[in-house]
């Protein structure tokens, strides 16, 4: 699936068919992170805690559009990109 935000060397992605509860993926570097969308939560994995941070900070801010997006590849439609980190 592509990603739906590229910043600061992080990925993020969601993918069509995948499990409930609603969440995104995130990359950095060799290492990657599930992160539950309502209530914003580590799922599954790790991440360096100055990008885990970040990333937290970019879902507070697209929690809405993450749940939009997670609608769209549950129905297996391709996501909206989602703004980067400013």
């Amino acid at each position: 699936m592509p990603a739906i935000s590229r910043f600061l060397g992080i990925v993020i992605t969601m993918y069509a068919g995948d499990h409930p509860p609603p969440h995104f993926h995130a990359r950095y570097g060799g290492q990657s992170v599930s992160v539950g969308i309502e209530p914003l939560a580590v799922l599954a994995g790790t991440l360096p805690p100055r990008v885990l941070g970040q990333v937290f900070e970019w879902a507070a801010l697209h929690q809405g559009e993450l749940l939009a997006d997670w609608d769209l590849v549950t129905a297996h439609q391709v996501p909206a990109p989602i703004p980067p980190l400013a």
